[in-house]
């Protein structure tokens, strides 16, 4: 697929259903939404490629097959991408190698409990971004909290969603938190159809 000037292949699973683990649904009904490629991830990698991020430490939140993390390295970016599968650890770190890129870092890292990943929270980011994550009321809740705790002075956040019924209240916390936020919206082509996605670009308040 096309980001920019540049054609990138991406691998992910044939079969997203066939990875579900049972234990982990019967927990918390989590499903293996990181094997999919969504629009959101394409409209965020495009975004992302269209800014020069040389030397710029960025992290991805729930990175998926990691097509924004891929097309951050093109630019230049010095990257760690997240998730709670080591599988899609995996995944990005393929994509990155087909493409070209450099390989990127990568750790698990629980949203809801974060401290588990403390060489992740040990460090600070200029840019942390993430596509398609608001699928789920407790998400939406703890990125409002994980997200200021990672950026650095001056760093901003990149959100990305197509919808999602808890993105209001997201919106919502993120004021509360002290973040500003800008939107803007793109339309991303996938399988004949056209996806609306809402792009969310977060600063602390002043900077």
């Amino acid at each position: 697929m096309w980001i920019g000037d540049r054609y990138y292949r991406v691998v992910y699973p044939a079969a997203a259903d066939a990875l579900i683990d049972e234990e982990d649904f019967d927990r918390d009904e989590r499903l293996p939404y990181w094997a999919e490629l969504w629009p959101s991830a394409i409209a965020l990698a495009r975004r992302l490629y269209e800014e020069d991020l040389t030397g710029m430490r960025t992290i991805e939140l729930g990175c998926g097959i990691g097509l924004p993390t891929v097309a951050a390295l093109g630019r230049g970016a010095d990257a760690l991408a997240t998730d709670h599968y080591e599988a899609a650890l995996d995944f990005v770190r393929h994509n990155a190698r087909i493409n070209g890129a450099p390989e990127p870092r990568t750790a698990l890292l629980e949203w809801h409990e974060p401290e588990d990943s403390r060489e992740v929270l040990a460090g600070s980011f200029d840019l942390v971004f993430a596509a398609d994550v608001l699928y789920e009321r407790p998400n939406a809740v703890a990125l409002t909290k994980l997200i200021p705790r990672l950026l650095a002075p001056g760093g901003e956040a990149l959100v990305a969603d197509p919808g999602r019924r808890w993105e209001p209240l997201f919106r919502d916390l993120i004021h509360e938190a002290g973040l500003t936020v800008s939107t803007d919206c793109v339309v991303v082509e996938q399988e004949n159809r056209d996806v609306t996605v809402v792009l969310h670009r977060l600063r602390r308040d002043g900077s």
